[in-house]
This record gives structure tokens, sequence and C-alpha cells, in this order.
């Protein structure tokens, strides 16, 4: 059961914590609960005790499989190297995805896992945290939201799209509305769990970042792959949840309009990769 990610518990985890340690400290956190780890980039006493609650949970649920946590990574970067491990598993967690929008009382932030084994996401689970919506996918076994299969891209999908908030500016600057053929605008949530969710519901057709971390992006581009879409770095080559954080990630629920944002992307005059993006 394991090996295919098939593990019922862990939704039911993921919402016991919510419950426990996210929504009772929504927008009543004091002054001396949020901090900055660097510029723009903040942590919560919510993100420490969802994280510490997940990997209790995770380490009963399978006993001996360590947790590559955000936080847990940002005291000891080694943990990221379980990730890549040939023949080994691990979870990878974002116990708050959407700090900077929980911390200013604003409804959009999720609680993401993965499971990865031998170097390959095998489960993935995202839930939107106000709303209740959650999202499983299992490797070779589809993807579901809300208990609902999801495949392709829904009649009347969105051609709009997610790009990471510092590349934004940039990409709009240099591959105008009229450039972009049959995708739409960009926007940013702010919270690459709920973009996620929202182009699996079609509200949204595709998201590109230039940095890559797992806990983000590990489950979600394995549900874009499992609906029948995928997620690429920026040179063409499938994702994967041990890659560099600089290689990029561009993701559809359909393989076409994957093509066709991989190549919009291509007519870029200079890579999305620079120092600065984001």
């Amino acid at each position: 059961m394991a090996a295919r990610g098939d593990l019922p518990q862990v939704a039911d985890l993921i919402r016991e914590v919510a419950a426990a340690e996210l929504m009772p400290r929504f927008r009543n956190l004091s002054k001396d609960d949020v901090r900055q780890k660097r510029p723009n980039d903040f942590v919560t006493v919510a993100d420490i005790a969802s994280e510490q609650r997940l990997a209790s949970g995770l380490a009963k649920i399978l006993p001996g499989v360590p947790v590559v946590g955000e936080e847990a990574v940002e005291d000891d970067a080694a943990l990221l190297e379980l990730i890549g491990r040939p023949g080994e598993m691990c979870w990878v967690v974002d116990p708050l995805d959407g700090t900077a929008n929980f911390a200013a009382g604003k409804a959009t932030f999720a609680v993401i896992v993965a499971l990865v084994a031998d170097r390959r996401t095998i489960g993935g689970w995202i839930f939107d945290v106000p709303n209740g919506r959650m999202a499983i996918a299992r490797a070779g076994q589809g993807v579901t939201l809300d208990g609902a299969t999801v495949v392709g891209v829904p009649s009347g999908g969105s051609r709009s799209g997610f790009v990471g908030y510092r590349i934004r500016t940039a990409f709009e600057r240099q591959f105008p509305v009229a450039r972009r053929q049959s995708l739409g605008p960009v926007s940013t949530l702010r919270c690459a769990g709920i973009e996620y969710l929202e182009i699996l519901a079609g509200r949204a057709g595709f998201s590109i970042y230039r940095r890559t971390k797992p806990w983000d992006h590990a489950a979600g581009a394995l549900m874009l792959t499992e609906a029948g879409g995928g997620a690429v770095r920026f040179d063409g080559v499938d994702y994967g949840p041990a890659q560099s954080i600089d290689a990029g990630i561009i993701g559809a629920p359909s393989r076409q309009v994957l093509a066709e944002a991989l190549g919009a992307f291509d007519m870029l005059e200079f890579p999305l990769s620079q120092p600065g993006d984001g």
C-alpha cells in the first residue's frame, strides 16, 4: 500500500492538524508570533506547531520514514539530501503554504504533503484550509479534488496562469498578452498549493515558478501529471522533487496546454532563471 502512496490516513491527519494548529491561530496572531526568516519570507508559530504535529503523525503512519519539513530544513539544510537518495522514501511537508497570507489575515493558505520514493513523488495531498478543499494524487492512480476525479482541462477551463511573485513583472513586460497565443493573463495568489487546486478546478490553465522548493511543488506536480498533463523544468526535462530549486517548473493539466506554455516561455528574450527573479 505505501509503495503506491495509497495512505488514506494522511488526509485525516492533515485535516486534524489544520483544525488544531492553524485555524485557531488564523487572524489571532500577536506581533511576537510572526518573524522574518529573510526579507519577505515569514514564519509563524502556526508553521512550527503544524509541522511538529504533522511529523509526529506521519511517523506513526509510516514508521521509520523521515520527514523533510520546510521549517526543519531551515535549521538543517542537509535534510534536503533525503529527497534525492535512490531507493529511499521520505515525506516532504509544507505545514503552512502561504504563510504571508496567513499572517496578513488573508484566507489563502494550505497544507501540502508529498510522499517520495526513489526520487519520485508517489503520493500528494493539498488541503485548502479555510475552504476545506482536498486534492489527493497517487502515482498511476489519478488525482481527485474533493473526491471527484480530475482528467485534463475541464470544458470551458481558463487558460490564465499563475506566475511566481518575483518574476511576474518581468514576464508581463517581455511577454504581453498579444504574444501569448491561446494563453491568458497571469497572476499570483502567493500560495502554490491553492494555485494547484485552482488549476485542477479549471479556473486556471498553467503555472510557472523559477524557484522549485520541493514542499511547494512535489505534490502539485504529481497532481497535474495524474490529471493527464505534467510538469517540466525550464529546459523541458520532467520535474523531479530532488531537482535544483533554481531549475524552474512549468505545469499544466494537459499535455497540449503544457506544450503551449513551454513554447511560449521559450520565446522570452532572456531566461527566467536570472538571479533576483522569483
